[in-house]
């Protein structure tokens, strides 16, 4: 099996597995205890903590660890809306669900910022945008299409009129770098699941002096951010993951993913014929492609690429049996058929060259065979998803 899939979730690392092993076993001490134990375990999450917050550039303080991106993204989002005045919750049109839903049950007007073609947000609509904003939450990678987005202007934008700014950085981090003393955010969203650390924990970054509201109340964890018995574990496993891609970033593995991201995708849209690259070519993860294959329905090219043995996932959702496009694409202004046959492949640094050439050739003859299925006058393939 050729994982391809790496924006859903990522492979554990090795050495993150062996970080947490001591605390899944012996080290099982409630880090709020006063005995010996609970200490060591107090101490092991402090040091998480340190690691988490050299990987964005911030300081131990203001790292709050949460049980992953999604708790994080409503934690900042509730937390603004209660300390901000009047003003519009300012987003864009291609946010992930777990900043569009939530920002759909505060009790405040909502106004979402479009984005070019390229996936790209306008700038211009944005800063029309600003004066009747209280707040602003713009993602830093788009996790379809991988485009990443103009964060440094957003912040100077918004800042210029002391506008608070969060961002769901949780598919950038790890595939690009990010400090936010370059990029001054007030609160960031990660999710350690997305850089080869273990699913259910995540962290939120709170500049220091900013005005915060915890969203749990209980035990007074977490500094009073966030209450709940700390997952030691897991953090601690968030932690090694952190300084695993701290040292993936600055090494040569990481433009070898992307050379190997570029192999796979050129090979694709030289080979075969009716392929179009959707995003931005510039400002994209280097690990991400979307794709879309003309006379072909991305829920039959899924059946056929995961019989092959090659995991990705389709670039629209499917709903009840039938394709729909997703809110990114209707966003970019993909055309429907375009968007009803769009696949994402995202690599890792487990990926090789060698998986991306198996790749091309069973993309190559998934899109082959489907197309003689369909064929002309034959309706799409399609597949009921639950």
């Amino acid at each position: 099996m050729i994982d391809l899939d790496s924006n859903a979730t990522t492979r554990l690392l090795p050495e993150v597995l062996e970080a947490m092993m001591p605390w899944l076993e012996d080290g099982y001490a409630n880090p709020s205890g006063s005995y010996k134990a609970a200490k060591k375990a107090r101490n092991a999450i402090n040091d998480a903590r340190a690691q988490v917050a050299d990987l964005i550039g911030a300081s131990p303080e203001e790292i709050t660890f949460t049980s992953g991106g999604t708790e994080s993204i409503n934690t900042a989002l509730h937390s603004l809306h209660s300390l901000t005045g009047h003003g519009t919750a300012l987003s864009s049109a291609i946010e992930h669900s777990a900043v569009l839903k939530c920002i759909e049950h505060l009790d405040r007007q909502v106004e979402m910022v479009g984005v070019d073609h390229s996936g790209r947000l306008d700038l211009d609509a944005f800063e029309a945008s600003l004066p009747n904003a209280a707040f602003v939450s713009i993602m830093g990678a788009n996790n379809e299409t991988g485009v990443t987005q103009p964060l440094v202007e957003v912040i100077e934008r918004a800042k210029s009129r002391q506008i608070p700014v969060h961002s769901d950085t949780v598919q950038l981090i790890g595939k690009l770098p990010l400090d936010v003393k370059e990029a001054p955010l007030d609160l960031a969203s990660l999710s350690a699941h997305k850089f080869h650390g273990p699913k259910g924990i995540g962290a939120l970054y709170i500049r220091n002096g900013l005005k915060f509201q915890s969203l749990l109340q209980g035990g007074g964890q977490e500094s009073g951010r966030r209450s709940g018995t700390e997952n030691t574990a897991s953090i601690v496993g968030m932690g090694a993951a952190a300084v695993a891609a701290k040292s993936f970033l600055e090494s040569a593995d990481h433009s070898a993913l992307k050379n190997i991201r570029d192999h796979f995708q050129n090979s694709i849209t030289s080979e075969i014929d009716g392929v179009t690259l959707n995003g931005n070519i510039q400002h994209r993860l280097p690990n991400t492609t979307h794709l879309s294959f003309d006379g072909c329905d991305a829920a039959g090219l899924l059946i056929l690429l995961d019989e092959a043995g090659i995991q990705c996932s389709a670039g629209s959702a499917c709903m009840t049996g039938k394709q729909k496009p997703s809110h990114v694409q209707l966003a970019m202004d993909i055309p429907e058929d375009q968007a009803k046959s769009s696949l994402r492949f995202g690599f890792s640094r487990f990926n090789t060259m060698e998986d991306a050439e198996a790749a091309v050739q069973a993309v190559k003859q998934s899109v082959e065979k489907l197309r003689r299925i369909q064929g002309p006058g034959v309706g799409p393939v399609t597949i009921y998803t639950p």
